[in-house]
């Protein structure tokens, strides 16, 4: 719906265990305009596996969606 930044999921994953614990796929196929494949083929240039969750990002990983889909 758009109510939620990614900037604000990764914040809040920090803190939030249940946020923590979702897969950054499945956050990333939530945002609006984004779909399966190009999810799959950010994590895939970003080198960020499709088993990684929020909280087992670096601040690499992090810098680097954000840029993706600011």
């Amino acid at each position: 719906m758009g109510s939620i930044t990614l900037a604000e999921v990764l914040k809040q994953g920090e803190t939030d265990e249940l946020v923590g614990k979702t897969k950054v796929l499945a956050v990333l196929e939530s945002l609006p305009g984004v779909g399966k494949v190009k999810a799959r083929r950010t994590m895939d240039e970003i080198g960020i596996a499709d088993t990684r969750r929020v909280r087992g990002l670096g601040a690499q990983q992090r810098e680097s969606l954000l840029a993706a889909f600011a």
